[in-house]
């Protein structure tokens, strides 16, 4: 697995040792900090600029999702994993719309945890299943919530599915046999056409428009 650098941030302590013991258990990854609210969560990826930051949402000062936002626009290298017991859809489309990258179960994460944390890594998505569900049924009660789309062709269709699925460019650039720079390249362009400001953009649009299945 690619070697990282995470924070952890959760207002309780057994959770964050928890999680660290977890992420420890992988060689090549490293809790380089942690925090017990939104605000030392922006303090501390600001200082540290992980390649994680795994997010609770429910913190005292700042809530995660305000921090997402924050650590997100002022550091986009940084990817954000949500880390949570709540299940609402508004939360989950909230939280999409913040940036955040994954969206994991706390009652989940003994065992989507490093899947998660090593897709992210890899430049895609995690949702665990419950929550993809949860999204669809979502798009499905709601057929009118409106998004730009614009017509792609048959090799972007294909690219965006891959995108979604949580592939990386150097993935998509072998599953197509084309090179990675090509991959980066269309990749670019679809984000443009489709005006999408985020990775999660172009994973709702996937879902909502069924060009991948949950």
């Amino acid at each position: 697995m690619k070697p990282a650098r995470i924070v952890i941030a959760d207002d309780h302590e057994l959770v964050r040792k928890g999680l660290a013991a977890v992420i420890h258990e992988v060689e090549a990854w490293k809790v380089v900090a942690e925090a017990s609210n939104g605000r030392q969560a922006v303090e501390q990826v600001a200082a540290h600029k992980p390649d994680i930051a795994i997010m609770d949402l429910t913190m005292p000062e700042l809530n995660g999702l305000e921090a997402t936002r924050q650590i997100l626009a002022d550091g986009p290298q940084t990817r954000v994993l949500i880390l949570t017991a709540h299940e609402s859809e508004q939360l989950i489309r909230e939280v999409l719309g913040a940036g955040a990258q994954g969206y994991v179960l706390k009652s989940d994460a003994g065992r989507t945890l490093v899947s998660a944390v090593d897709a992210l890594l890899e430049g895609g998505t995690f949702f665990t299943s419950k929550v993809a569900r949860m999204v669809l049924e979502g798009y499905l009660r709601n057929p009118n919530e409106t998004q730009a789309i614009q017509t792609l062709s048959a090799r972007e269709r294909e690219i965006v599915q891959l995108l979604a699925e949580g592939r990386s460019n150097k993935e998509v650039a072998r599953k197509l046999d084309i090179s990675v720079k090509t991959a980066e390249t269309h990749r670019s362009n679809i984000m443009r056409k489709m005006q999408f400001d985020s990775l999660s953009d172009l994973v709702r649009y996937a879902v909502r428009n069924k060009i991948i299945d949950v």
